[in-house]
């Protein structure tokens, strides 16, 4: 996707020759006829929101993109099931459903008149749609159990014996989450039974952050950057804490040792603020990849709408900023592969110390 974005946009500087060049005329526009003015707000936004379609590439008036099925339900209407193609990019209704382009529903699917305006009075329909963040995981579930599938079969099949080959390459990451995450953190007698979620997790986050910077569909999402998958991670980790926790965790909250009795009684201030910090830390996790994810592709698409800005200007201006916006793009794309790694391995770690910081000793 990103490599269609970067041909479209050495492209743009052309069109905008053509469109108004020496002379002042096309041949398929009249002369009095403006270009229209370039929204850079709106093209990042389009490109790094969820969406009912996979959009590839825009060619003049011309969307190239994946429809998606849609999977409505509305009361007096039922369950409805087509494809997104349908809408024809939000310019048409179908069913009584429409694509809504703008105002406080922009980007979902509201009822509609049988004009094909939006029925304002009418409730938003049950969606349960296959978005293109809910794609792109669905294709990387995918990717993730046709790898780690074989990979436990043949470990079943051999134990004890070297690994070979995609087998070599992804144990030592294996091998890396137990002995530099999850023993130090949790402990060398309790970190078994957490090391299916913590490999789940750090694997899931990875494959989609490498997805994510893949230029051509199913690549190209941005799952990871999506508050709503973060959020669940984070409510993952949440659940495994709070429930493989013991008395003596409870017991730290509420009365910690150590504390100065004015801090606890009569106004309860540090167990206010212990627990507080037990929803502040999943918290955490969900901001942190959320924002570092979805922060990389607005840096990445800033330097890629620069040229649509300057070639609006001028196209010597246009195809000038296109060598200095595409070698900026390379080497954030590049340091977008390290925050890749980095991100999984935090969030790991992270979940890896809650969970061992539940399980408290008695304190004497």
């Amino acid at each position: 996707m990103y490599i269609a974005w970067i041909l479209l946009l050495l492209a743009a500087p052309v069109g905008h020759l053509v469109a108004s060049g020496p002379e002042g005329k096309a041949e398929h526009k009249e002369q009095s006829e403006k270009p229209k003015k370039f929204d850079a707000g709106k093209f990042i936004m389009e490109h790094v929101m969820d969406s009912h379609e996979w959009h590839v590439m825009k060619i003049g008036e011309t969307h190239l993109s994946l429809p998606l099925p849609v999977i409505l339900y509305a009361k007096g209407k039922g369950l409805s099931v087509f494809f997104s193609s349908r809408f024809h990019h939000g310019t048409q209704s179908y069913k009584g459903y429409l694509l809504a382009e703008e105002g406080p529903h922009q980007g979902k699917i509201v009822q509609a008149h049988p004009d094909g305006t939006i029925d304002e009075e009418a409730p938003l329909p049950v969606d349960l749609s296959i978005t293109k963040t809910v794609a792109a995981m669905l294709v990387s579930m995918i990717l993730l159990l046709l790898v780690f599938l074989p990979l436990a079969r043949k470990y079943t099949r051999n134990p004890g014996k070297a690994p070979s080959g995609f087998q070599s390459l992804i144990e030592p990451v294996i091998l890396f989450v137990r002995d530099d995450i999850a023993i130090p953190c949790i402990g060398i007698h309790r970190y078994e039974k957490f090391m299916p979620y913590l490999l789940t997790a750090f694997f899931f986050i990875l494959t989609n952050n490498l997805m994510g910077l893949i230029p051509i569909p199913p690549g190209g999402a941005n799952v990871t950057g999506n508050v709503a998958i973060t959020a669940l991670l984070a409510i993952f980790t949440f659940a495994i804490t709070t429930f493989s926790t013991n008395r003596n965790y409870w017991k730290h909250i509420y009365n910690a040792p150590g504390v100065p009795w004015w801090l606890k009684f009569p106004v309860p201030l540090m167990p206010f603020i212990e627990i507080l910090g037990i929803f502040t830390k999943p918290l955490v996790l969900c901001i942190r990849l959320f924002a570092n994810i979805l922060a990389g592709h607005f840096i990445a698409l800033s330097f890629i709408v620069i040229i649509f800005i300057f070639g609006q200007i001028s196209w010597i201006a246009g195809y000038g900023s296109s060598v200095v916006s595409i070698l900026f793009y390379v080497f954030m794309t590049m340091l977008e592969l390290l925050v890749s790694f980095i991100q999984a391995y935090i969030f790991t770690m992270l979940s890896s110390i809650y969970i061992g910081m539940a399980k408290v000793e008695e304190h004497h």
